[in-house]
């Protein structure tokens, strides 16, 4: 008897309303959290983004890492042997609270997943905006690492690889054409 008068007093009265909009978006956001298809229909009639996502893994999570070489080629045509970009620090213990310097491996892995999206579609990816930070990026890693002085260009590659396990092959995903060292300005800013 209790519990009908509960019901009663949760579903009449003043902020009914409001309690069971409550109800509602708290069983829809439990809902959508369900990795299956079907728990999704509550978020794509989701207007407003009232439904939060939860989910802790991302909806396509990375299965490969990139890795990316260099070799640089001097005045006299020469190029060198190709070395590793080091670019994923080792963890620390911090670092499970507060990481932001993974925010730059993160960019640098979302800027190559596009120029490889590119390629994919067989589009020569050297004219668009993500290949020119990533030659940028590696250009600038390329001068903090050595001496240039004696460089007048660089090339690059894109090699993906299983992480920690050995049993896969590396694969070479892209060879860049030599870029200069000194890099050429934009089009809009030279003069006309």
């Amino acid at each position: 008897m209790k519990a009908a008068a509960f019901l009663k007093d949760a579903l009449t009265g003043p902020g009914a309303v409001t309690r069971a909009a409550g109800a509602a978006l708290l069983l829809t956001t439990l809902a959508a959290q369900h990795p299956h298809p079907a728990f999704e229909r509550g978020r794509n009639k989701d207007l407003f983004s009232l439904v939060p996502n939860w989910k802790f893994f991302a909806p396509n999570p990375a299965t490969h890492d990139y890795h990316y070489l260099y070799r640089t080629l001097d005045e006299n045509r020469e190029t060198s042997p190709w070395i590793e970009l080091d670019l994923i620090e080792n963890r620390r213990m911090i670092q499970a609270f507060w990481f932001s310097s993974r925010r730059t491996e993160k960019a640098v892995f979302d800027i190559c997943s596009a120029i490889i999206k590119n390629i994919a579609k067989g589009e020569d990816p050297t004219g668009s905006p993500s290949f020119r930070v990533l030659t940028e990026f590696i250009r600038k890693q390329i001068r903090d690492a050595q001496d240039v002085s004696a460089a007048r260009g660089f090339q690059f590659s894109v090699v993906r690889a299983s992480g920690h396990d050995d049993s896969e092959d590396p694969e070479v995903l892209y060879v860049s054409t030599y870029q200069p060292m000194v890099a050429a300005a934009p089009g809009f800013l030279k003069a006309a």
